[in-house]
């Protein structure tokens, strides 16, 4: 009887896939899926190819490498990339589609990719030029091809970019459960993580290695990636080297968004590609985009922020517009002015620069003394103190608010410290950077600090946050532990870049805080590798001096 049943299914699911590529040919398309491309490795990658149904003559191709697969709507990419006269191939991860024993994200991307252009140059349908797109994993995976980049290639529209190791699983080296949901929802699409899970981790206060096994299982990318917490060689390997960003001669475009959990990895391939390739052909393009609005098209309403009329922009069609205007010879895209355009949040208007180095004429600091944040230098040295008790799970350390703007801010333990009322209007443009002076009783913590605008109308906008381990501050690949009961200074880097219009009545707001909430790694200060650490680690509550020396440097334009 089972085996009756298995051949009906299979016969009927035949049945379908056959009417499925009947109808697809009908509406226009030719549709090959479940293609083996040949690699040097010996393993097919899966993928799909769509023409239009009346292409006769060799097209440039666009190029779609992901390692999501999600069903029949995978040929959607190559059906868009067909609508506008060019072969649209998807394909998929080492992998993916085939057998995930091969599976191991991020690592093979570098060849593998470049083997699938190599196949695709030399097919029939093919003229000779390919293009590459798309957003987060599929942007990583065309910085990883750059690395060696094939002839054929001729330019890449990496959107929303993450970079391994840097932006995700982890963010100046604190771990977030992304690490262990991405992996269990996407790769081995197992039943949804109980929404309870995150708290029921917080609240029995096992290890960070162990939240895998409150969904039944041992996780290998969770924690592979769990052993590699510092920005090491096996994360390094797998985008440009200084000398290959040398190397990288062809037209690119970048976008990302001012809230997309990615940006400070877009940024940075576009940083680095600019420092070590003087004449590099690329743009960048920013705005008030999430994750998502900043690679297809962007919500009106951004988490309760109208965004500006002119930042209504479709970066799915940006993207298309750039690779016509590079592989058809077509204009180029007027909102392209200059090599780095940003939209100014509050003004209504896109800003257009010839890099990073002309968008801001000044610079704001505030040092974080009492409860201010003060212009000059405090005369008296004094610190203000703030207590985390890690065996309290009653209250939590936490930063974040579902919306951009809200009524009143909830400083959930943390410090707060506001600046003067501005008495004119000027532009935040840019990462803002600072240095915490600090002594604590422990050997490591993580540090959260939230800026808002403090507007004349009593309402907040939430501007940006970084989340950073002090004991990688200043140096990302090795952590150096804190001395207990020193005084310590923790560089701030590595934050998101963000351009808004700061009204005259306003005030600028930091609130200083340390990690403690279901929603990423805490860090317990006992020196241990923190993913191993537990509740028993705590031993005792984490106290903090903050120095009254310690500061901020807001990048600004005044005209």
């Amino acid at each position: 009887m089972k085996y009756l049943i298995f051949v009906l299914f299979a016969l009927m699911n035949a049945i379908i896939m056959s009417a499925q590529q009947k109808e697809n040919n009908s509406n226009g398309y030719i549709i090959k899926d479940s293609v083996l491309i040949p690699t040097r490795s010996g393993i097919d990658i899966s993928a799909i190819i769509v023409r239009k149904e009346n292409s006769t003559e060799p097209l440039p191709v666009l190029l779609f490498h992901t390692t999501y697969h999600q069903g029949v709507n995978d040929a959607n990419f190559g059906k868009r990339s067909a609508d506008r006269d060019y072969v649209g191939v998807v394909s998929y991860s080492r992998g993916i589609r085939t057998s995930i024993d091969n599976y191991q994200p991020y690592e093979n991307e570098v060849t593998d990719v470049y083997d699938i252009i190599d196949w695709i140059s030399k097919q029939s349908w093919c003229n000779g030029s390919v293009g590459m797109f798309g957003g987060s994993y599929t942007g990583f995976s065309q910085w990883a091809t750059a690395k060696n980049i094939h002839p054929a290639l001729k330019t890449i529209v990496p959107q929303v970019a993450v970079m391994p190791g840097y932006d995700t699983p982890m963010e100046n080296n604190v771990e977030m459960n992304l690490g262990f949901y991405w992996s269990h929802d996407n790769i081995y699409k197992k039943e949804p993580i109980s929404r309870s899970l995150p708290f029921e981790w917080f609240e029995n206060g096992i290890a960070f290695k162990d939240l895998d096994s409150l969904a039944g299982y041992k996780n290998p990318i969770f924690q592979k990636w769990l052993s590699h917490p510092d920005y090491d060689n096996y994360w390094q390997s797998m985008v440009p080297t200084a000398e290959e960003y040398a190397k990288i001669n062809i037209p690119i475009l970048s976008t990302t968004g001012y809230y997309d959990g990615s940006q400070i990895g877009a940024f940075q391939y576009f940083k680095l590609h600019s420092k070590y390739n003087k004449n590099a052909n690329h743009y960048f393009v920013i705005g008030p985009y999430d994750h998502w609005g900043a690679q297809r098209k962007p919500a009106k309403n951004l988490m309760g922020y109208e965004i500006d009329s002119v930042a209504d922009v479709s970066m799915m069609e940006l993207a298309y517009d750039w690779l016509d205007y590079i592989l058809k010879n077509k204009s180029k895209p007027e909102l392209l002015k200059d090599k780095f355009n940003y939209q100014v949040m509050g003004a209504n208007e896109w800003k257009h620069a010839p890099g990073l180095e002309s968008i801001n004429n000044d610079t704001l600091l505030f040092y974080l003394d009492n409860t201010s944040l003060t212009i000059k230098k405090p005369r008296k040295k004094e610190f203000q103190t703030q207590t985390v008790d890690f065996n309290d799970r009653e209250n939590q350390n936490n930063y974040f608010t579902p919306e951009i703007i809200f009524d009143t801010l909830d400083a959930s333990n943390g410090l707060v410290f506001k600046s003067k009322v501005f008495k004119d209007d000027f532009l935040m443009n840019g990462s803002f950077t600072g240095e915490l002076f600090t002594t604590i009783n422990k050997k490591d913590m993580d540090v959260s600090m939230a800026l808002y605008e403090l507007m004349p109308d009593g309402k907040y906008f939430f501007l940006t946050r970084y989340i950073g381990r002090a004991s990688y501050a200043k140096d990302n690949t090795i952590r150096q532990l804190l001395k207990p009961n020193e005084k310590e200074n923790i560089p701030i880097k590595n934050t998101r870049f963000v351009s808004k219009k700061i009204s005259k009545g306003s005030q600028l707001v930091i609130l200083l805080n340390i990690n403690k909430h279901p929603f990423e790694i805490i860090n317990y200060g006992s020196g241990k590798p923190v993913a191993e650490e537990n509740i028993e680690d705590s031993i005792e509550p984490l106290h903090i001096k903050w120095h009254n020396e310690s500061y901020i440097q807001i990048p600004i334009w005044k005209n």
